[in-house]
């Protein structure tokens, strides 16, 4: 499905209105993101208390790691698919409510098998982050779309970080109401569980998949293309070099982000001798920079293009990913929890800018299969988490030096951006859209939101 004949996309955003159909939907596919991370990593915090209770070894805990990552590669391939063929509407309620029901009986594990399965269950709710890009993608313009896209990731990242901080808070509330902890910990997970499945229900009433109704509606009425045409996108998408340089681009900085939220409460409270309580606060830090990096990743990533075009974007995010790379190995050598706090906020706010860099880059990709390619680039973070879990489960091998060795890795893929060029002819075309949407805010239509109809510059 081509994106380029969405009509009606918005060219700002309008933090503090809800008046539009396309903040309406910003603001609820980060709030459903959110969650989604909530529930994703809700246990993370908490490890330290379910090692003990399941009498975990460290490679199993390891594994449990990997789990909860390495189903997503899946998920986000066919998430990306059926927004394609049935819309970010029907696609996010049916992920969200669905996604709901593993976080909710993760409390039921009673062994290492069980409880391995049910992370790996939970998994598939972090193929959210596809469904959101793709649904922020629709209904903004060009020269927002970067910015648009980073911050409803980064905000739903957030939820990577808060749950550090109020998942151990929520336990504490169980166990003051005289629960054990043993019990206590498979109580406070049916919390992030119920909130996911109501907001499934609210997604689907307050959203639409584009501007201007839903994908069903638009192409009953000949505005849209059928949705048979998505199968042969998909295959052009996922034949694209481009792409698959941009799924380890992926790897080597969401990649990072969703290791950092699952091994950090253990690194802070098994190397400083932390408490469960504030290693969760001190590795909630590093989720917390989502609320502004990814953001600004995003925001650069659209003044780049502007500036300098699709190349622009891309050598963007070339630097922001090196400079990761470098923060992350510095980072691994701080012994000093006085040194390791600040040096790990730093390395944050790359990790994060690059991710919103990468989405300024995806929706230029291939507008004609827009799901699939947000779909592979996003479960390149997902291979890139299971590759680094590797690392963390081996017995020999310290936290600190894997950290080190993902720095190193992370310094190699920036170099990938090399291979992400676009034709000339793809160029020119970028910047005919670009200059159409400049010109519709500029003067926007007197009593009417500021739209640009980017089916008038044609499709890729």
């Amino acid at each position: 499905m081509d994106t380029a004949q969405i009509r009606n996309k918005a060219t700002r955003i309008d933090l503090f209105s809800l008046k539009s159909m396309q903040m309406r939907t910003f603001h609820m596919t980060w709030a459903a993101f959110f969650l989604a991370f909530f529930g994703w990593f809700g246990i993370a915090p908490l490890m330290a208390i379910v090692r003990e209770d399941l009498d975990l070894s460290k490679a199993e805990v390891g594994n449990t790691i990997i789990a909860s990552v390495a189903i997503t590669i899946i998920a986000r391939l066919v998430i990306g698919y059926l927004s394609d063929r049935y819309g970010p509407r029907r696609t996010y309620t049916g992920l969200l409510i669905l996604g709901s029901l593993p976080v909710m009986g993760i409390g039921l594990a009673q062994s290492y098998e069980t409880f391995l399965l049910f992370r790996l269950g939970i998994g598939v709710i972090g193929a959210s982050f596809v469904i959101t890009q793709y649904h922020t993608s629709v209904m903004f313009g060009p020269n927002v779309v970067g910015t648009a896209n980073a911050t409803t990731a980064g905000w739903g990242n957030l939820g990577g970080g808060v749950t550090q901080m109020v998942m151990p808070l929520v336990l504490t509330v169980v166990v003051a109401m005289g629960v054990g902890e043993a019990l206590g910990w498979r109580v406070a997970m049916i919390v992030p569980g119920i909130a996911l499945f109501l907001t499934g229900i609210a997604y689907y009433r307050v959203t639409r998949d584009a501007p201007d109704g839903d994908f069903r509606d638009l192409r009953a009425s000949g505005v849209l293309p059928p949705s048979d045409e998505s199968k042969g996108s998909f295959w052009s998408a996922a034949r694209d070099h481009r792409v698959w340089a941009l799924f380890l681009i992926y790897g080597a900085c969401f990649g990072v982000e969703l290791t950092i939220n699952n091994v950090a409460a253990l690194y802070f409270h098994d190397r400083f001798g932390m408490g469960v309580g504030l290693a969760g606060v001190v590795a909630g830090l590093f989720g917390l920079m989502n609320i502004f990096a990814r953001t600004t990743g995003g925001f650069f990533g659209d003044r780049a293009g502007i500036r300098f075009g699709l190349r622009g974007r891309v050598l963007f995010l070339g630097g922001v990913l090196l400079m990761e790379g470098i923060a992350l190995m510095f980072f691994s050598r701080m012994d000093a929890l006085l040194l390791a706090i600040p040096a790990m906020l730093v390395f944050s706010v790359f990790v994060q800018m690059s991710e919103g860099a990468t989405f300024s880059v995806v929706p230029f990709i291939n507008r004609k299969a827009l799901g699939t390619v947000a779909g592979i680039v996003g479960a390149g973070g997902n291979a890139g988490a299971v590759a680094a879990g590797f690392l963390f489960r081996m017995e020999s091998l310290a936290f600190q030096d894997a950290f080190l060795y993902m720095g190193v890795a992370v310094v190699a893929a920036s170099s990938l951006v090399l291979v992400v060029r676009f034709t000339p002819r793809v160029e020119a075309l970028e910047r005919r859209r670009l200059r159409e949407v400049l010109a519709a805010r500029a003067a926007p239509r007197l009593g009417e939101p500021e739209v640009v109809a980017e089916g008038s510059a044609g499709g890729k």
